[in-house]
């Protein structure tokens, strides 16, 4: 092994020293140490030269290298803003990010925030991200999606600028969006139709706090005697907690039912099932989606699609059918692997397919009226 090991409290760093050179020939961690001290010795700004950094830069790499833009290392400071994203509390865009192939792409704004405000819509690709404030101007070829969100999200009131690739032009666009506070709640209730007989349940996160929320709303809508359908809505909602999905699938499922099927890299699977009574099984239940429906909920909306037989509404969904696991590291870092690909209930991988809707339908955004919901209105009307 090279002779540089500078050993100091960086538990990463330390487990490179200690770990020594693998009895497998073919790895040479010699050519590591080589360059690293030949940065140490030529680079020209010595400021720049931080072993943690060096580190976390090496750790990155050797991710990346997997070629999985799911399966990424976070830096405390990317770590921190993973965790606040589910928790639904930060000052940034407000827009859920994912990959279409290797590309970045917008899965989708979050409803009334700046992002949307902007106009910068689900299917976006965002191809460069540019900040003066950090000194950021970059193109997101082979950006993992930790450092994307660490450089889209800023202080409320600073400005980022994203170029976009959007479907039906050939230029690019540049938009410019002025980051806010952003407080998203997991579940909101309302009740619509004439006669305000149907709940609309928007899904906004799949959090940590979504299951207590989402039980608030089970009880309102239980105290509702003139209840007569739920309208789970899941656009625009890009994920997050598997458990939180089949936690709110299994109020509508019999006990035992199959929510989601879990497959390894080895071909076992693993069932969740509904291991609860069902609150809400008696009523019927219609799902909104859209090409911003990802995760957590094409999980939701195939368990009941496949279980109950419930009409999807609205357009084809994401298609993201992989499992991360998130994995903390001592020094406030963490490891997000894919461990898993996930298949609904009927065993169909949504993977870069998505989920097709039974009645398709599109919102006019040029218009007040959400066509969708008033359409899934008359689809509960005629059937019940």
């Amino acid at each position: 092994m090279g002779a540089k090991q500078v050993k100091n409290n960086n538990p990463i760093e330390n487990a490179v020293i200690d770990r020594g050179l693998p009895e497998n020939k073919d790895v040479n961690f010699d050519l590591f140490w080589q360059v690293w001290d030949m940065l140490e010795a030529s680079y020209f700004d010595k400021s720049k030269v931080v072993y943690s950094e060096m580190i976390y830069g090496a750790v990155k790499g050797m991710v990346s290298s997997l070629g999985d833009p799911y399966t990424a290392f976070l830096t405390p400071g990317e770590n921190k803003v993973v965790k606040e994203d589910l928790q639904g509390n930060f000052e940034g865009i407000g827009i859920e990010i994912g990959y279409r192939g290797n590309q970045l792409a917008v899965i989708s704004p979050i409803p009334g925030s700046p992002a949307e405000k902007a106009g910068i819509k689900a299917g976006d690709f965002i191809i460069g991200i540019k900040d003066e404030n950090k000194n950021i101007d970059k193109s997101t070829s082979g950006i993992t999606l930790p450092q994307a969100v660490q450089d889209i999200r800023g202080p409320a009131g600073s400005k980022v600028t994203l170029a976009i690739l959007r479907e039906g032009r050939e230029d690019a666009l540049v938009v410019d969006v002025i980051r806010e506070s952003i407080n998203i709640p997991s579940v909101v209730l309302e009740y619509v139709g004439d006669d305000k007989e149907m709940a609309h349940v928007k899904l906004y996160k799949f959090g940590g706090e979504t299951s207590a929320e989402w039980d608030e709303t089970v009880y309102e809508i239980q105290k509702n005697k003139n209840t007569k359908a739920i309208i789970l809505d899941v656009r625009n909602n890009g994920g997050g907690y598997l458990q939180a999905a089949v936690y709110i699938a299994s109020d509508f499922l019999e006990n035992g039912d199959t929510v989601v099927i879990e497959e390894d890299a080895t071909g076992q699977t693993k069932e969740f099932k509904n291991e609860k009574i069902a609150r809400l099984e008696r009523y019927p239940v219609f799902v909104l989606i859209n090409n911003g429906s990802a995760s957590a909920s094409e999980i939701l909306a195939g368990a009941l699609k496949d279980q109950l037989g419930a009409t999807l509404v609205g357009q084809t969904t994401f298609g993201k059918g992989t499992i991360q696991e998130p994995i903390s590291i001592e020094d406030g870092s963490g490891l997000h692997v894919t461990v898993a690909r996930w298949l609904t209930p009927n065993k169909f991988w949504v993977n870069e397919t998505g989920l097709d809707p039974d009645v398709t339908i599109e919102d006019n955004l040029e218009t007040q009226e959400d066509e969708v919901l008033t359409e899934t209105l008359k689809l509960i009307i005629n059937e019940i």
